[in-house]
């Protein structure tokens, strides 16, 4: 990527694993023949890159555990959370746009080369602001997705157990750690091009079996819709939500891969409309379908019965959760690699051999708090809150503080948000609100709910929250023989033959999702 603002960023391109930046007019010009292919499906600069990015990285495992906050916040207030904090999470992730122009801007001015360098939010926030907006941003940032990466790992291993319980989720943490260490040799976010794209692809055809699934299989009987029960469950599925439409703590990397950043400014709200269109059909039919049953399970694959589609959707899911842990890693490799000051080396293998050591707390972390649902409210009051609402708020506040920094930025805000001052309105009740209701209530209410999962399960949990496995079930009596019933023949009477064998299920019975075999039969978290 090269110069600065509404005249000239350059395109950026990359060539043997580095983004090398060259100036150019045409996005896909001077490319050799032989590297076409790699391009389609590995060097992606483009807006539309961007958006599969967005998209991808902010639905993601969140999209399992919306019906769970639906439970906790009952049906009117989940859909109104969603919104709301959609539209918020598009306002400051354009924020963040704003600021980064504005300090790519300035550092090109002065003739400042990121040719082999990643711009981070927390450059942009010490280039405007000073050292100590960039330590604070650094912590919260790097906080966010390490745990960001530990909740990737908890949703691999609650996932692939309704596939295969021969191993408990502890054992699948393991296995899905060592899997998630390859994201080490993705370079940066230029090479998600195929990766995003295909993520996006298999969180909307698991969005739309949730929901398909939910409506098909009815309502329990005796289903109920009580929610909200208590202050506590109520606020702890609203950070949920906030969480969900909180994942643009990658938006600067995101920018920074694009050829043309300027592009940027709406992609992020045109992402969240689509994601919209994923997680409130999914949330709403399965809060429809089971009602409170969903307070007891966090992941909502558990209450639909197991079918062929399902394990599709788990299976699908578990690659996405592959995809996003590079996603929320990637920046946390860029920030290693510039303290052990390989950033800028050429060689891939000798990168990837440096980042390994940032997996290896977040695998161990996956293990301590295997706790799916609530981690996520947890890490949505505490660290999201302030990364990427009430930071990127207050930096934008202070940063056009003066007259002269406001007539010299890059970009103005919108005249629909009411210019210069409509924008400090808005930043000020976006710092507002996620304090007190997000982070204050928020956070007691999911710091209370977590620690109530560990007071129930225990940390280093081997199967948090996981049905009695039938191999340690209390032996049930032996049949005589395999086709009969031996229990009348136990208290004197004859043996009844056992009921001849039910007929082989058709293929719309799959389809259908066993609804009439399942109705009063539910697989636990």
């Amino acid at each position: 990527m090269a110069s600065g603002s509404g005249s000239g960023l350059a395109e950026e391109k990359a060539a043997a694993g580095d983004e090398q930046l060259v100036e150019s007019s045409s996005e896909g010009e001077g490319r050799k023949e032989g590297s076409r292919l790699s391009g389609l499906l590995w060097h992606g600069g483009s807006a539309y890159d961007a958006w599969f990015s967005c998209a991808s990285n902010q639905v993601a495992q969140v999209l399992l555990t919306l019906p769970y906050s639906f439970a906790q916040l009952g049906m009117a207030s989940g859909i109104l959370f969603q919104l709301f904090y959609g539209l918020l999470g598009s306002w400051t992730a354009y924020l963040i746009s704003i600021l980064y122009l504005e300090y790519r801007t300035r550092r090109e001015r002065d003739k400042f080369d990121f040719r082999n360098h990643v711009i981070q939010w927390f450059e942009v926030l010490d280039g405007l602001l000073g050292r100590h907006w960039r330590n604070v941003g650094l912590a919260f940032n790097c906080t966010f997705l390490v745990f960001g990466s530990v909740i990737q790992l908890i949703g691999c291993a609650s996932n692939i157990y309704y596939v295969n319980d021969r191993l408990d989720k502890r054992t699948w943490t393991y296995v899905f750690g060592a899997c998630c260490a390859t994201t080490v040799f993705i370079p940066s976010f230029h090479n998600y091009r195929i990766w995003s794209f295909l993520g996006l692809l298999m969180t909307t055809y698991t969005a739309w079996y949730i929901a398909l699934a939910s409506l098909i299989h009815g309502q329990v009987e005796g289903v109920a819709h009580s929610g909200p029960t208590s202050i506590v469950l109520y606020f702890t599925g609203a950070t949920n939500i906030l969480y969900t439409f909180g994942g643009h703590a990658v938006t600067v990397e995101i920018m920074h891969a694009m050829w043309r950043p300027q592009k940027f400014k709406a992609i992020y709200l045109l992402a969240t409309v689509y994601v919209l269109t994923l997680t409130l059909p999914s949330a709403a039919a399965a809060y429809w379908a089971f009602g409170d049953e969903l307070l007891t399970h966090s992941n909502a694959l558990a209450l639909l019965p197991r079918t062929p589609w399902r394990d599709a959707a788990v299976v699908l899911m578990l690659i996405h959760q592959f995809i996003t842990f590079g996603f929320a890693c990637t920046p946390l490799y860029f920030v290693w690699e510039k303290l052990v000051g390989l950033h800028g080396c050429a060689s891939l293998c000798k990168r990837a051999a440096a980042r390994l050591p940032v997996v290896v707390p977040i695998w161990f972390l996956a293990i301590i708090f295997p706790f799916f649902g609530p981690i996520n409210s947890a890490v949505g009051s505490l660290l999201v809150s302030f990364t990427v609402y009430i930071i990127p708020s207050l930096a934008h506040m202070v940063t056009f503080r003066s007259p002269q920094s406001r007539q010299n930025a890059v970009e103005r805000p919108p005249r629909f948000a009411g210019g210069w001052t409509g924008a400090y309105v808005i930043n000020s009740f976006v710092v507002a609100w996620v304090l007190v209701v997000g982070f204050g209530f928020g956070g007691w209410a999911s710091i209370t709910n977590f620690v109530h999962q560990v007071n129930t399960f225990g940390l280093f949990a081997k199967c948090s929250q996981c049905p009695p496995h039938p191999a340690l079930s209390p032996p049930a009596v032996a049949p005589a023989a395999p086709s009969l019933l031996n229990a009348t023949a136990i208290f004197g009477g004859a043996p009844v033959p056992s009921p001849a064998p039910a007929p082989a299920p058709s293929p719309l019975h799959f389809v259908l999702g066993h609804h009439h075999h399942h109705r009063h039969h539910r697989h636990g978290l």
